[in-house]
Protein backbone atom coordinates (compact mmCIF):
# COMPACT_ATOMS: atom_id res chain seq x y z
CA UNK A 1 0.00 0.00 0.00
CA UNK A 2 1.38 3.28 -0.93
CA UNK A 3 -0.32 6.84 0.14
CA UNK A 4 -0.06 10.41 -0.75
CA UNK A 5 0.58 12.80 2.24
CA UNK A 6 -0.98 16.36 0.88
CA UNK A 7 0.59 19.42 2.39
CA UNK A 8 -1.38 19.35 5.88
CA UNK A 9 -1.42 21.67 9.27
CA UNK A 10 -2.11 19.98 12.17
CA UNK A 11 -4.87 20.95 14.57
CA UNK A 12 -4.13 23.13 17.12
CA UNK A 13 -4.51 20.95 20.13
CA UNK A 14 -4.50 17.22 20.00
CA UNK A 15 -4.91 14.24 21.82
CA UNK A 16 -3.34 10.86 20.75
CA UNK A 17 -3.22 7.23 22.66
CA UNK A 18 0.21 5.35 21.43
CA UNK A 19 0.02 1.58 22.37
CA UNK A 20 2.42 -0.48 24.76
CA UNK A 21 6.09 0.07 24.20
CA UNK A 22 7.53 -2.39 21.83
CA UNK A 23 10.79 -2.79 24.00
CA UNK A 24 9.28 -3.10 27.10
CA UNK A 25 6.41 -5.62 25.88
CA UNK A 26 9.13 -8.14 24.40
CA UNK A 27 11.00 -8.03 27.09
CA UNK A 28 7.99 -8.74 29.40
CA UNK A 29 6.13 -11.06 27.49
CA UNK A 30 9.36 -13.40 27.36
CA UNK A 31 9.50 -12.66 31.53
CA UNK A 32 5.86 -14.03 31.10
CA UNK A 33 6.70 -16.86 29.28
CA UNK A 34 9.11 -17.56 32.18
CA UNK A 35 6.94 -16.35 35.20
CA UNK A 36 3.41 -17.62 34.14
CA UNK A 37 2.02 -15.84 37.16
CA UNK A 38 2.79 -12.72 35.72
CA UNK A 39 -0.72 -10.31 34.53
CA UNK A 40 0.39 -8.05 31.81
CA UNK A 41 -1.28 -4.70 30.91
CA UNK A 42 -1.25 -2.15 27.70
CA UNK A 43 0.86 -4.95 25.91
CA UNK A 44 2.46 -3.02 22.46
CA UNK A 45 -0.28 -4.24 20.01
CA UNK A 46 2.75 -4.76 17.54
CA UNK A 47 3.37 -6.62 14.74
CA UNK A 48 7.02 -7.44 16.51
CA UNK A 49 4.62 -8.19 20.16
CA UNK A 50 2.19 -10.48 18.75
CA UNK A 51 4.81 -12.40 16.79
CA UNK A 52 6.47 -12.60 20.18
CA UNK A 53 3.86 -13.74 21.84
CA UNK A 54 2.58 -16.12 19.26
CA UNK A 55 5.68 -17.87 19.32
CA UNK A 56 6.02 -18.21 23.08
CA UNK A 57 2.61 -20.04 22.64
CA UNK A 58 3.66 -22.22 20.03
CA UNK A 59 4.19 -25.68 20.62
CA UNK A 60 5.66 -25.74 16.42
CA UNK A 61 8.98 -27.03 15.83
CA UNK A 62 9.24 -23.74 13.29
CA UNK A 63 8.78 -20.53 14.21
CA UNK A 64 8.83 -18.23 11.73
CA UNK A 65 9.64 -14.31 12.80
CA UNK A 66 9.57 -12.59 9.72
CA UNK A 67 11.08 -8.73 10.07
CA UNK A 68 11.35 -8.82 14.36
CA UNK A 69 14.77 -8.50 14.91
CA UNK A 70 14.09 -8.05 18.82
CA UNK A 71 12.09 -11.75 18.71
CA UNK A 72 14.98 -13.20 16.83
CA UNK A 73 17.57 -12.51 19.55
CA UNK A 74 14.92 -12.82 22.70
CA UNK A 75 13.54 -15.96 21.06
CA UNK A 76 17.48 -17.53 20.80
CA UNK A 77 17.89 -17.05 24.26
CA UNK A 78 14.39 -18.30 25.04
CA UNK A 79 14.19 -21.66 23.28
CA UNK A 80 17.88 -22.32 24.29
CA UNK A 81 16.40 -23.39 28.53
CA UNK A 82 13.71 -24.95 26.53
CA UNK A 83 14.63 -28.39 27.96
CA UNK A 84 14.09 -31.27 25.64
CA UNK A 85 12.78 -28.93 22.94
CA UNK A 86 13.96 -28.75 19.54
CA UNK A 87 13.53 -25.26 17.38
CA UNK A 88 14.30 -24.02 13.89
CA UNK A 89 14.41 -20.30 14.31
CA UNK A 90 13.85 -18.56 11.08
CA UNK A 91 12.31 -15.40 9.65
CA UNK A 92 11.97 -13.25 6.45
CA UNK A 93 15.24 -12.67 3.38
CA UNK A 94 16.32 -9.51 5.02
CA UNK A 95 16.13 -11.32 8.87
CA UNK A 96 18.09 -14.20 7.05
CA UNK A 97 21.20 -11.42 6.65
CA UNK A 98 21.01 -9.63 9.99
CA UNK A 99 23.43 -11.17 12.10
CA UNK A 100 23.16 -13.33 15.10
CA UNK A 101 26.40 -14.92 15.54
CA UNK A 102 27.37 -13.07 18.83
CA UNK A 103 24.32 -14.04 20.59
CA UNK A 104 24.71 -17.85 19.51
CA UNK A 105 28.53 -17.91 20.63
CA UNK A 106 27.41 -16.14 24.22
CA UNK A 107 24.90 -18.94 24.57
CA UNK A 108 27.70 -21.42 23.13
CA UNK A 109 29.58 -20.72 26.12
CA UNK A 110 27.10 -20.84 28.35
CA UNK A 111 26.12 -24.63 27.18
CA UNK A 112 23.60 -23.80 24.41
CA UNK A 113 23.17 -26.33 21.90
CA UNK A 114 22.53 -24.59 18.38
CA UNK A 115 23.65 -24.87 14.56
CA UNK A 116 23.26 -22.75 11.85
CA UNK A 117 20.71 -24.15 9.13
CA UNK A 118 22.18 -22.07 5.80
CA UNK A 119 24.82 -19.48 6.58
CA UNK A 120 27.37 -19.68 9.22
CA UNK A 121 26.28 -16.71 11.38
CA UNK A 122 23.12 -15.68 10.80
CA UNK A 123 19.42 -17.18 10.95
CA UNK A 124 18.00 -19.81 10.30
CA UNK A 125 19.40 -21.43 13.32
CA UNK A 126 18.29 -24.93 15.04
CA UNK A 127 18.11 -25.06 19.22
CA UNK A 128 17.73 -27.98 21.34
CA UNK A 129 16.82 -26.48 24.84
CA UNK A 130 18.83 -27.68 27.96
CA UNK A 131 19.83 -27.22 31.20
CA UNK A 132 22.74 -24.08 30.89
CA UNK A 133 24.92 -25.04 34.16
CA UNK A 134 28.29 -22.35 32.95
CA UNK A 135 27.08 -18.77 34.41
CA UNK A 136 30.37 -16.83 33.12
CA UNK A 137 30.01 -15.32 29.72
CA UNK A 138 31.99 -12.33 28.00
CA UNK A 139 30.79 -9.82 25.14
CA UNK A 140 31.81 -6.70 23.31
CA UNK A 141 30.27 -3.97 24.80
CA UNK A 142 29.74 -2.05 21.30
CA UNK A 143 27.24 -4.84 19.94
CA UNK A 144 23.23 -4.59 19.84
CA UNK A 145 21.74 -4.38 23.36
CA UNK A 146 18.94 -6.78 22.24
CA UNK A 147 21.96 -9.36 22.50
CA UNK A 148 23.22 -8.69 26.05
CA UNK A 149 19.41 -8.10 27.15
CA UNK A 150 18.31 -11.42 25.92
CA UNK A 151 20.95 -13.12 27.83
CA UNK A 152 20.19 -10.97 30.93
CA UNK A 153 15.91 -12.06 30.53
CA UNK A 154 16.99 -16.00 31.04
CA UNK A 155 19.44 -15.75 33.54
CA UNK A 156 17.18 -15.87 36.39
CA UNK A 157 16.48 -19.16 35.16
CA UNK A 158 19.84 -21.05 34.59
CA UNK A 159 21.16 -23.22 37.39
CA UNK A 160 23.60 -20.41 38.18
CA UNK A 161 22.24 -16.88 36.99
CA UNK A 162 24.62 -15.42 35.04
CA UNK A 163 27.28 -12.99 35.30
CA UNK A 164 27.87 -10.88 32.03
CA UNK A 165 31.24 -9.16 31.36
CA UNK A 166 31.03 -6.51 28.37
CA UNK A 167 34.24 -5.34 27.14
CA UNK A 168 35.08 -1.84 25.86
CA UNK A 169 32.23 1.15 25.51
CA UNK A 170 28.85 -0.13 26.11
CA UNK A 171 26.22 0.74 23.03
CA UNK A 172 22.75 1.70 24.61
CA UNK A 173 22.75 1.34 28.14
CA UNK A 174 19.29 2.63 28.68
CA UNK A 175 18.22 -0.39 26.96
CA UNK A 176 20.24 -2.60 29.26
CA UNK A 177 18.88 -0.98 32.59
CA UNK A 178 15.14 -1.11 31.35
CA UNK A 179 15.74 -4.95 31.14
CA UNK A 180 17.61 -5.03 34.94
CA UNK A 181 15.03 -2.71 35.64
CA UNK A 182 12.00 -5.25 34.55
CA UNK A 183 13.58 -7.73 36.26
CA UNK A 184 13.78 -5.90 39.71
CA UNK A 185 10.39 -5.42 39.50
CA UNK A 186 9.69 -8.72 39.18
CA UNK A 187 11.70 -9.93 41.95
CA UNK A 188 15.06 -10.78 40.31
CA UNK A 189 17.96 -9.30 41.92
CA UNK A 190 20.73 -8.28 39.73
CA UNK A 191 23.99 -6.10 40.14
CA UNK A 192 25.60 -3.56 37.29
CA UNK A 193 28.90 -2.73 38.39
CA UNK A 194 31.86 -1.38 35.90
CA UNK A 195 31.68 -3.67 33.19
CA UNK A 196 29.98 -6.67 34.61
CA UNK A 197 26.28 -7.32 35.34
CA UNK A 198 25.23 -10.00 37.41
CA UNK A 199 21.77 -11.86 37.46
CA UNK A 200 20.99 -13.90 40.17
CA UNK A 201 18.82 -17.40 39.50
CA UNK A 202 15.42 -16.89 41.08
CA UNK A 203 12.08 -17.69 41.59
CA UNK A 204 10.65 -13.91 41.32
CA UNK A 205 7.85 -12.17 43.03
CA UNK A 206 5.21 -11.46 39.67
CA UNK A 207 2.58 -8.96 40.44
CA UNK A 208 0.56 -7.23 37.97
CA UNK A 209 2.30 -5.11 34.92
CA UNK A 210 1.35 -2.30 32.88
CA UNK A 211 3.30 -1.31 29.99
CA UNK A 212 4.56 2.13 29.63
CA UNK A 213 3.63 3.58 25.91
CA UNK A 214 6.32 3.49 23.42
CA UNK A 215 8.46 6.86 23.75
CA UNK A 216 10.00 5.25 19.78
CA UNK A 217 6.41 6.08 18.59
CA UNK A 218 6.00 9.16 20.45
CA UNK A 219 9.22 10.29 18.37
CA UNK A 220 7.35 11.20 15.39
CA UNK A 221 4.96 13.53 17.24
CA UNK A 222 7.90 15.53 18.85
CA UNK A 223 8.70 16.18 15.10
CA UNK A 224 5.36 17.21 13.91
CA UNK A 225 4.84 19.42 16.67
CA UNK A 226 9.09 20.73 16.17
CA UNK A 227 8.14 21.17 12.57
CA UNK A 228 4.47 23.04 13.18
CA UNK A 229 3.23 26.57 13.90
CA UNK A 230 4.49 28.60 17.65
CA UNK A 231 1.42 27.23 19.78
CA UNK A 232 0.83 23.86 18.52
CA UNK A 233 0.25 21.54 20.80
CA UNK A 234 -0.10 17.40 21.32
CA UNK A 235 -0.70 15.51 24.34
CA UNK A 236 0.15 11.41 24.69
CA UNK A 237 -0.34 9.26 26.50
CA UNK A 238 0.39 6.89 28.58
CA UNK A 239 4.19 8.23 29.58
CA UNK A 240 5.94 8.52 33.14
CA UNK A 241 8.69 11.52 33.36
CA UNK A 242 10.43 8.60 34.98
CA UNK A 243 10.91 6.27 31.81
CA UNK A 244 12.84 3.14 31.74
CA UNK A 245 12.79 3.54 28.11
CA UNK A 246 16.02 5.39 26.11
CA UNK A 247 14.35 7.14 24.01
CA UNK A 248 12.67 9.08 26.68
CA UNK A 249 15.24 11.57 25.58
CA UNK A 250 13.09 13.14 23.19
CA UNK A 251 11.86 15.46 25.85
CA UNK A 252 15.84 17.14 26.15
CA UNK A 253 16.62 16.55 22.69
CA UNK A 254 13.64 17.75 21.09
CA UNK A 255 14.54 21.56 23.64
CA UNK A 256 16.40 21.95 20.74
CA UNK A 257 13.48 22.14 18.46
CA UNK A 258 11.16 24.72 20.84
CA UNK A 259 9.45 21.85 21.77
CA UNK A 260 8.81 21.99 25.65
CA UNK A 261 7.12 18.75 27.24
CA UNK A 262 5.32 19.01 30.02
CA UNK A 263 3.71 15.96 32.29
CA UNK A 264 0.29 15.32 34.11
CA UNK A 265 -0.39 12.16 35.96
CA UNK A 266 -0.66 9.93 32.72
CA UNK A 267 0.14 11.86 29.93
CA UNK A 268 2.32 14.24 28.53
CA UNK A 269 1.93 17.53 26.59
CA UNK A 270 4.35 18.80 24.01
CA UNK A 271 4.19 22.15 23.06
CA UNK A 272 5.95 24.54 20.35
CA UNK A 273 7.49 27.03 22.29
CA UNK A 274 9.95 28.96 19.81
CA UNK A 275 10.44 28.69 15.83
CA UNK A 276 14.33 29.31 16.33
CA UNK A 277 16.43 26.71 15.44
CA UNK A 278 20.52 26.18 15.26
CA UNK A 279 22.34 23.44 14.11
CA UNK A 280 22.52 20.28 16.42
CA UNK A 281 25.40 18.02 17.16
CA UNK A 282 24.09 14.54 19.07
CA UNK A 283 25.79 11.82 19.85
CA UNK A 284 22.43 8.79 19.70
CA UNK A 285 24.47 5.70 20.93
CA UNK A 286 21.90 5.30 23.71
CA UNK A 287 19.00 6.24 21.57
CA UNK A 288 19.80 5.08 17.69
CA UNK A 289 16.09 4.40 16.96
CA UNK A 290 15.49 7.90 16.60
CA UNK A 291 18.21 9.12 14.67
CA UNK A 292 15.42 8.56 11.51
CA UNK A 293 13.04 10.83 13.25
CA UNK A 294 15.91 13.56 14.34
CA UNK A 295 17.40 13.65 10.63
CA UNK A 296 13.90 14.45 9.26
CA UNK A 297 13.49 17.14 11.45
CA UNK A 298 16.36 19.05 10.80
CA UNK A 299 16.30 18.99 7.42
CA UNK A 300 12.36 19.73 6.87
CA UNK A 301 13.39 23.11 8.90
CA UNK A 302 16.46 23.64 7.11
CA UNK A 303 18.98 22.95 9.50
CA UNK A 304 22.09 21.15 9.79
CA UNK A 305 22.82 18.48 11.86
CA UNK A 306 25.94 15.67 12.85
CA UNK A 307 24.29 12.87 14.47
CA UNK A 308 27.16 10.26 15.92
CA UNK A 309 26.81 6.86 17.76
CA UNK A 310 24.58 5.22 14.76
CA UNK A 311 27.05 2.09 14.36
CA UNK A 312 24.33 -0.38 15.13
CA UNK A 313 21.76 1.25 12.46
CA UNK A 314 23.58 -0.71 9.57
CA UNK A 315 22.51 -4.32 11.09
CA UNK A 316 18.72 -3.02 11.68
CA UNK A 317 15.46 -3.91 8.94
CA UNK A 318 17.51 -2.11 6.69
CA UNK A 319 20.87 -0.17 6.36
CA UNK A 320 19.46 2.67 7.86
CA UNK A 321 21.93 5.13 7.28
CA UNK A 322 22.29 4.49 4.03
CA UNK A 323 18.23 4.44 3.48
CA UNK A 324 18.47 8.19 5.19
CA UNK A 325 21.25 9.69 3.00
CA UNK A 326 19.05 8.16 -0.44
CA UNK A 327 15.46 9.33 0.81
CA UNK A 328 16.65 12.44 1.87
CA UNK A 329 18.70 13.47 -0.84
CA UNK A 330 15.64 12.72 -3.29
CA UNK A 331 13.56 15.46 -1.47
CA UNK A 332 16.72 17.76 -2.22
CA UNK A 333 19.36 17.62 0.82
CA UNK A 334 22.85 16.75 1.30
CA UNK A 335 23.92 13.99 3.10
CA UNK A 336 27.33 12.57 4.11
CA UNK A 337 27.26 9.11 5.59
CA UNK A 338 29.90 7.38 7.91
CA UNK A 339 29.88 3.47 9.10
CA UNK A 340 28.62 5.29 12.49
CA UNK A 341 27.29 8.61 11.85
CA UNK A 342 25.15 11.50 9.93
CA UNK A 343 25.98 14.66 8.66
CA UNK A 344 23.48 16.65 7.05
CA UNK A 345 23.76 19.77 5.77
CA UNK A 346 21.08 23.23 5.84
CA UNK A 347 19.02 22.85 3.22
CA UNK A 348 16.69 25.60 1.20
CA UNK A 349 13.70 23.85 0.44
CA UNK A 350 11.74 20.59 -0.31
CA UNK A 351 11.67 18.35 -3.34
CA UNK A 352 7.54 17.89 -3.99
CA UNK A 353 5.82 14.53 -4.42
CA UNK A 354 8.42 12.30 -3.62
CA UNK A 355 8.12 8.98 -3.66
CA UNK A 356 9.75 7.55 -0.25
CA UNK A 357 11.46 4.14 -0.16
CA UNK A 358 10.45 2.27 3.03
CA UNK A 359 12.52 -0.60 2.79
CA UNK A 360 10.60 -2.94 4.85
CA UNK A 361 11.52 -0.58 7.78
CA UNK A 362 8.67 1.13 10.20
CA UNK A 363 10.79 4.19 11.01
CA UNK A 364 11.43 4.81 7.45
CA UNK A 365 7.67 5.16 6.91
CA UNK A 366 6.91 7.20 9.70
CA UNK A 367 9.75 9.47 10.45
CA UNK A 368 9.46 11.03 6.88
CA UNK A 369 5.27 11.49 7.44
CA UNK A 370 6.29 14.70 8.85
CA UNK A 371 7.28 16.11 5.45
CA UNK A 372 3.87 16.28 4.61
CA UNK A 373 3.60 19.50 7.11
CA UNK A 374 5.64 21.49 4.35
CA UNK A 375 5.23 19.58 1.25
CA UNK A 376 3.71 16.45 -0.88
CA UNK A 377 5.28 13.34 -0.54
CA UNK A 378 4.72 9.42 -1.39
CA UNK A 379 5.25 6.90 1.03
CA UNK A 380 5.74 3.77 -0.29
CA UNK A 381 4.70 0.58 0.91
CA UNK A 382 3.07 2.17 3.91
CA UNK A 383 1.71 -0.27 5.76
CA UNK A 384 5.11 -1.23 7.02
CA UNK A 385 4.19 0.65 10.44
CA UNK A 386 2.14 -2.28 11.62
CA UNK A 387 5.21 -3.47 12.85
CA UNK A 388 5.56 -1.22 15.64
CA UNK A 389 2.59 1.19 15.34
CA UNK A 390 -0.27 -0.06 13.54
CA UNK A 391 -2.46 2.59 13.99
CA UNK A 392 0.03 5.43 12.95
CA UNK A 393 -1.99 6.99 9.29
CA UNK A 394 -4.98 6.91 11.52
CA UNK A 395 -3.93 8.55 14.06
CA UNK A 396 -1.85 11.05 12.06
CA UNK A 397 -5.27 11.57 9.87
CA UNK A 398 -7.57 12.32 13.65
CA UNK A 399 -5.28 15.15 13.97
CA UNK A 400 -5.63 16.81 10.56
CA UNK A 401 -2.87 15.66 8.12
CA UNK A 402 -4.58 14.82 4.74
CA UNK A 403 -3.65 11.08 3.26
CA UNK A 404 -4.77 9.51 -0.02
CA UNK A 405 -4.15 5.96 -0.74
Amino acid sequence: MDITLHTSTIQKASTVQITGSKSESNRLLLLQALFPEIELDNVSNSDDSNLMSKALASSDKLIDIHHAGTAMRFLTAYFSVQEGRDTVLTGSKRMKERPIKILVEALRALGAEISYVENEGFPPIAITGKKLKKHKVSLKANVSSQYISALLLIASKLENGIELTLEGDITSVPYINMTLSLLNEIGVETSFKNNVITVYTSNAKPKPLTVESDWSSASYYFSIVAISDVGTQITLSSYKEHSLQGDSCLVAIYKHFGVTATFHENSITLTKTTSKVTPLTLDLKNAPDIAQTIAVTCFVLGVSCDLTGLHTLKIKETDRLVALKTEIEKLGGDVHITDKSLHLKASNGIKPMVSISTYNDHRMAMAFAPVALKQDVIIKEAGVVSKSYPTFWEDLQAIGFHIAK
